[in-house]
């Protein structure tokens, strides 16, 4: 490990210089109402520590995934997440470590790829660093609050309609109704209702032959 031994100690050097007095947690949520250290802070803290002891971090963007999300308004928000690794590397001898985190932002326009960058560099030195934090911190001070969007109920089809039967197969269907028919049948309200309107329906030569099919019948069962 003699090859990172002067980037370890650089590390350790810029631990030393914050630890006295850190970086101070002077910006507030706006939703939550806490206070978080921002990633300006950050950058304006480290920059000079970072210089005076030959530190660099590089940066290189392994994986990006973005949805979008709703708000309780229903507006969209974009929802990205990096995965971010860093390469921080000593100036002085060119020994290097290797680092990876992760970072989520939101944003309702073309930011959320940006704050989740920064917020992933954030937590790196936050906690490369040992620089103390509590509760939660956000990319820039805001928390929107998505919600699941709703999901469109597939439409119902309409059940499908039966095909109506033609005159053809009604009046088959009541030659053959009459053959098995009883007395009481032959007799009834609504037989003879539905006679009367299949015979006017159909014509006089059919209404002709369901009489005599009628009277056949009725012949039959008299001498039954």
């Amino acid at each position: 490990m003699t090859d990172k031994l002067q980037v370890y100690e650089s590390i350790a050097a810029v631990m030393a210089d914050l630890s006295p007095k850190g970086i101070g947690k002077d910006r507030k949520n706006q939703q939550q109402g806490y206070k978080f250290r921002g990633i300006d802070d950050v950058y304006n803290t480290l920059s000079e520590l970072l210089s005076k002891h030959k530190l660099c971090i590089l940066p290189f963007c392994q994986d990006r995934k973005s949805v979008e999300r709703q708000t309780k308004s229903g507006a969209v928000m974009f929802y990205t997440a990096v995965t971010m690794k860093y390469i921080v590397v000593s100036a002085i001898d060119g020994s290097s470590v290797e680092c990876c985190t992760v970072g989520e932002a939101m944003d309702s326009a073309d930011k959320s790829t940006n704050k989740a960058m920064s917020a992933a560099y954030k937590y790196l030195c936050l906690q490369m660093f040992c620089i103390p934090t509590e509760g939660d911190n956000d990319a820039d001070a805001t928390t929107p609050e998505p919600i699941t969007p709703k999901q469109t109920a597939p439409k119902q089809q309409p059940p499908a309609t039966k095909p109506q039967p033609t005159l053809q197969e009604r009046i088959a269907k009541f030659k053959e109704y009459i053959s098995k028919a009883t007395i009481y049948d032959l007799h009834d309200t609504k037989y003879k209702n539905k006679m009367d309107a299949l015979c006017k329906e159909a014509g006089p030569e059919i209404a002709e032959e369901l009489t005599n099919i009628h009277n056949n019948r009725m012949v039959e069962l008299a001498n039954a």
